[in-house]
């Protein structure tokens, strides 16, 4: 298992790059040219659901993401530290135009990737997204 790990500021303008370096990542795992375009939306609505969410708590720290190439499977993983806020957000309880935000960009991610899960790791949010890859 083959793991690129990426740790970024929490600002709008690095979104495009751990966009371009997850479809690059992805392209060499095996994962079919067709789904690139949707893993590369599904990436950067998640990274910037991330960058939000430290914005919006006022939060240092970095998003994580990490690219995993698996035996049949290509793993995404982006994590934020916004922890609290990242529980308001799964709950539906943030009733502020950030919570709507917030859902609606949950809701393309789930319109995007067939494999998606929302959840929590000992530093916060985490969305765990997989795509099959094509055989060598």
């Amino acid at each position: 298992m083959a793991t690129v790990e990426l740790r970024f500021s929490p600002l709008p303008e690095h979104v495009r790059t751990a966009r371009l370096v997850a479809a690059a990542v992805a392209r060499r795992a095996g994962v079919d040219e067709s789904v690139l375009d949707e893993l590369r939306l599904a990436v950067g609505e998640a990274c910037s659901r991330a960058v939000g969410l430290h914005q919006h708590g006022g939060l240092g720290g970095a998003v994580r993401v990490a690219l995993t190439d698996q035996e049949k499977r290509f793993v995404i993983e982006v994590g934020d530290g916004a922890g609290a806020l990242s529980e308001l957000a799964e709950s539906g309880a943030d009733e502020s135009a950030d919570g709507s935000d917030d859902t609606l960009g949950l809701a393309v991610i789930t319109g995007l990737v067939e494999d998606v899960e929302v959840g929590r790791d000992d530093d916060g949010g985490l969305i765990r997204m997989s795509w099959p890859v094509q055989p060598a």
